[in-house]
């Protein structure tokens, strides 16, 4: 449980940074289980997210919104999420990753 605990902290201040950053992150190593992913419907904004988010059904709501977008092909060379990025960052919030 401790181990849990421990990764979602170290998420939330990972996605934070990138958050407050307020520019790309492209030039960061993404850190063992996260990925980068890009949200937003006009201007894609890059975060960097743990992999356990995969798991969660609102998520999951938001990759199937991306299929529908763009299938397999993602425009941006990694997983783009064709939602506001307040949208993202509400679900993200409410998860417990900001």
């Amino acid at each position: 449980m401790a181990i849990l605990v421990s990764r979602f902290i170290q998420a939330k201040h990972v996605l934070r940074r990138s958050l407050l950053n307020g520019r790309s992150t492209t030039s960061t190593v993404i850190p063992k289980g996260y990925l980068a992913i890009y949200v937003g419907e006009q201007e894609r904004k890059r975060f960097v997210v743990p992999v356990s988010l995969l798991s969660q059904p609102s998520f999951q709501e938001l990759l199937r919104q991306s299929e529908e977008a763009f299938g397999y092909d993602h425009p941006m060379g990694g997983l783009t999420i064709p939602c506001s990025q307040d949208m993202f960052t509400g679900v993200a919030s409410r998860l417990g990753v900001l």
